[in-house]
Order: structure tokens, then C-alpha cells, then sequence
């Protein structure tokens, strides 16, 4: 018995995979680095990983740019800090006069954080829905609930 309502405790615990509150529009251009620091933070914020995953997203972008194309740029802690993550979620920030990330420019960032083999399921649903420029059009111009919307599925 007292395994079970463990279990269902744990079940009530899921986190959904975006919050509003994880979602900043209107954002001002800022450096790469700040701006993982603070997608990264809303992550340890809303309780998806713990701090030292947030140094992990810099670590990764030292060594393989997650600059997607199309305005969009998702970055996202090495493998080996698998560990720091508790829940699947991500943080997104868009910025509508773009913001450089590395010889790019990128108008949507969005953090992720994938337990086991979630991350790359995460990314290709990312990658499949802002494909076409006027997604990421609609989320540049949109505000937070439209960005809910269309990233979340939720209505």
C-alpha cells in the first residue's frame, strides 16, 4: 500500500512540458552566454533540472553550436548532465529585434531539458513545428499565450 500511493504521488508530480511563466516575449538582445544563463534559469526556476545543468547548456554550445536555422536556436545541456534533470520541460524567449548567437541571429530560443532519450523526441517535435518561417513569425509577433499555443498544443 504505501508503495502505491507513492507511485500516484510521483504521477501527480508530472510536470507539462511548458509553463507560461517559462515563456518571456519581447525580449531585448543580449549576449549567447546571458541568454542561456536565463533560459537555463526559468528551467532551475519551475524545477526541470538543477543549477549545475544550467553550466552544462554553455559547456554544450562551446562545442556544437545549437543554432537550428530559421531564427531558432535550442540549447541544451551535454550528455553528461543527463543527472541535474528532474522533469522534462523547456523555457522559451523571443526576441523580435533578433539577438546574436554566434554569427547568427536568432529571433526564438528555447531551452530544453529531455530526461533519458525525451530531449531528442523534444527537439524534433521543436524543429518539426517551426520548419516553416511563419511559425516562427507567429511566435516572434505573438504573445505569451499564442506561444503557449502553438508550442504546447494547449488551448
Amino acid at each position: 500500500m504505501f508503495f502505491k500511493s507513492k507511485k500516484k504521488e510521483k504521477e501527480a508530480e508530472k510536470k507539462k512540458l511548458l509553463y507560461r511563466e517559462n515563456i518571456k516575449v519581447g525580449c531585448a538582445a543580449d549576449t549567447q552566454e546571458n541568454v542561456i544563463r536565463q533560459v537555463g534559469q526559468m528551467l532551475v526556476d519551475t524545477g526541470y533540472v538543477d543549477q549545475p545543468y544550467v553550466e552544462a547548456m554553455l559547456e554544450r554550445e562551446k562545442s556544437f553550436s545549437t543554432f537550428m536555422g530559421n531564427e531558432l536556436a535550442l540549447p541544451h545541456g551535454v550528455e553528461a548532465a543527463k543527472k541535474e534533470i528532474k522533469a522534462s520541460g523547456i523555457a522559451v524567449m523571443v526576441f523580435p529585434e533578433g539577438t546574436q548567437w554566434g554569427n547568427e541571429t536568432v529571433k526564438i530560443v528555447i531551452g530544453i531539458a529531455g530526461v533519458g532519450e525525451e530531449h531528442l523526441q523534444i527537439l524534433s517535435v521543436i524543429a518539426d513545428k517551426m520548419l516553416a518561417p511563419d511559425a516562427v513569425e507567429e511566435l516572434v509577433k505573438g504573445d505569451a499565450d499564442t506561444v503557449y499555443r502553438l508550442l504546447s498544443g494547449e488551448e
